[in-house]
């Protein structure tokens, strides 16, 4: 029964049509409360171990763990914050096309639930991870430009640099912190959206590195437990500038080294 409403529910995003208002989801009362459990949890840490742009922009979509917010309202509200907007996707897509979306200001997100057997986990990405981990980060204007900037450099680049380009975004989009003051702090939809995954990462128990968008980064790995390996920005501000000097190198022809 979960794979066939996973199915249904895929069926409606590959219907929409770009321009029209994204389909509104008649969630059941099991993935209402499956929304409902991970909110809670996840809010009870936020305060402390996400970023203060997170936290800020998080009162803009109203979360609540009785209703599963729809894409349309939450485009609505980014739209508004920083010109970003959610176009619905069945599922994953080829990292190029979900990447040059990203250019042009559109996040595709899923509109399916997590199974009700693992409301904290999902090994891919469900509304939990879409809403709650990447939208409220979207609506910081200067964290949005630093994921536009992954767009912008993926647009003409060969498949050796698309591959290179997922893995900068899985390592910071999906899996990076911030410093804050002497602090490390959630910004990556991974951790933001994994009640396990943000107390690890507040325990220390993983390496820190500094993040370096020319260097060859690690394997992406997510089904050996958490991160092992987080990489930490100074700030979004000194990301984007990382970002935008490594996009002009592949646009002159210089690869990562």
């Amino acid at each position: 029964a979960y794979k066939q409403r996973r199915v249904m529910i895929a069926n409606i995003a590959r219907q929409h049509e770009v321009g029209q208002p994204i389909p509104r989801i008649e969630y059941t009362a099991e993935e209402v409360a499956v929304w409902g459990t991970a909110l809670s949890k996840l809010k009870a840490l936020f305060p402390s171990h996400a970023c203060k742009e997170f936290n800020a922009a998080l009162p803009k979509f109203n979360f609540r763990e009785g209703e599963v917010p729809q894409l349309q309202d939450m485009s609505e509200v980014l739209q508004q914050s920083s010109g970003w907007q959610v176009r619905p996707v069945a599922g994953l897509m080829h990292p190029r096309d979900f990447l040059n979306g990203l250019a042009f200001r559109y996040f595709h997100s899923t509109q399916y639930m997590r199974h009700a057997s693992q409301p904290h986990y999902t090994p891919e990405p469900d509304v939990v991870h879409e809403l709650i981990g990447h939208v409220p980060m979207l609506a910081d204007p200067t964290f949005a430009e630093m994921v536009e900037a992954i767009g912008v450099a993926s647009l003409g680049a060969d498949e050796k640099q698309i591959w290179h380009l997922t893995k900068v975004y899985w390592y910071t989009v999906e899996f990076g912190v911030v410093r804050e003051g002497g602090d490390i702090k959630a910004f990556g939809s991974g951790i933001l959206s994994s009640f396990g995954e943000l107390e690890h990462m507040a325990q220390g128990r993983a390496e820190l590195a500094p993040f370096d968008p020319f260097q060859p980064q690690p394997k992406m790995s997510y089904k050996d437990g958490y991160q092992k390996r987080y990489f930490v920005l100074d700030s979004f501000q000194t990301g984007l500038e990382q970002l935008r000097q490594f996009a002009a190198t592949l646009k002159s022809g210089v690869s990562a080294r």
